[in-house]
């Protein structure tokens, strides 16, 4: 992989590799490895594997996973991801948005997060703010198939948009670091719609959007149209596929969410139904400059995350990607 130092920051002691030959730069993210945000049962790899393999396999970057997954003190996290020449790209943060009471919460989960991120790696990465994912009963066993009626009301958007600005400007202010909002199965903002409705009630300034390929798809939506209406929200990506024969599986027999997750609703990058070149031709259209984050989401234990996040790797050097 053809990397160098792009930017020392000597007052941090962070350093900052990416890719020399793009002006976008492929990472990884634990939630491949089964590390994900949800309490279930089954072992999650440990971190110094899965930054190892995030390394063999030929990323350039990590996200953070979980707090207390990775080192929580900076200069321990900055010595992992320099032995394997690692960025550190974001870090996804889960807030109970719709509750009003669980706001100061998030705002002080992410800010313990984002000061991490900004002593190790300076102020580049991003804190993906998202729905607590998996909480809402409803939600959860029709992810995939999201109606009007299973929404917010006027009331609980404005709550749950007031949370989300309260929170990204904590980050802005406490640790100078953006904040981005990922739509995700089992949350609140899955479907095109709601996308759409949480950045009209947000400030343009503040909030961005990270755009999840295989999450939008999964929500109803396609990747490029929705790139196109927000491109100027869209300040980090997440290339996730979705399987199309497993989602119509998961309609059919009524799957909830964790359940799709355990028959691989996401699959290998090419092998679902999301038109990757197609993005990645918007983006460079559009002079996208910034990561493109591969996720794979398995349950712990779940499949071959090393072979996956190989293969993943070698469909977008297919695509135009250098290794």
């Amino acid at each position: 992989m053809d990397a160098k130092i792009l930017n020392s920051q000597a007052d941090s002691g962070t350093t900052q590799i990416m890719n020399t030959t793009d002006p976008i730069y492929i990472a990884n993210a634990p939630c491949s490895w089964g590390v994900l945000e949800f309490d279930l049962p089954g072992k999650a790899l440990g971190y110094a594997q899965v930054l190892d393999e995030i390394h063999e396999t030929g990323y350039a970057g990590t996200e953070f996973g979980d707090w207390g997954f990775m080192p929580t003190e900076a200069g321990a996290l900055r010595r992992e991801l320099e032995a394997r020449q690692l960025t550190l790209v974001g870090a996804f943060v889960p807030v109970a948005f719709v509750a009003r009471g669980a706001h100061a919460a998030g705002v002080e989960l992410a800010v313990r997060t984002a000061k991490l991120l900004a002593a190790t790696q300076g102020s580049s990465p991003f804190i993906v703010l998202a729905d607590d994912n998996g909480k809402n009963p409803i939600r959860t066993r029709n992810a995939g198939r999201i109606g009007p009626a299973q929404g917010l009301s006027d009331e609980q958007w404005a709550v749950y948009a007031q949370g989300v600005e309260l929170v990204a400007r904590a980050v802005r202010d406490q640790a100078g670091l953006r904040a981005v909002f990922h739509h995700h199965g089992a949350g609140y903002v899955e479907t095109p719609d709601e996308i759409a409705r949480l950045l009209a009630l947000t400030d343009p300034a503040l909030v961005g959007l990270c755009l999840d390929t295989g999450h939008l798809r999964f929500g109803g939506g396609d990747p490029l149209s929705t790139l196109r209406r927000h491109r100027d929200r869209i300040w980090h990506v997440h290339f996730k596929d979705c399987s199309p024969s497993v989602h119509a599986a998961s309609r059919t027999g009524g799957w909830d969410y964790f359940e799709s997750l355990k028959h691989g609703i996401f699959c290998e990058l090419g092998r679902g139904d999301v038109d990757f070149a197609a993005v990645v031709e918007e983006l460079r259209r559009t002079r996208y400059t910034g990561w493109i984050v591969v996720e794979q989401d398995v349950l712990p234990g779940m499949g071959a995350p090393k072979e996956y996040a190989l293969r993943n790797r070698d469909y977008l050097v297919k695509l135009g990607f250098p290794r």
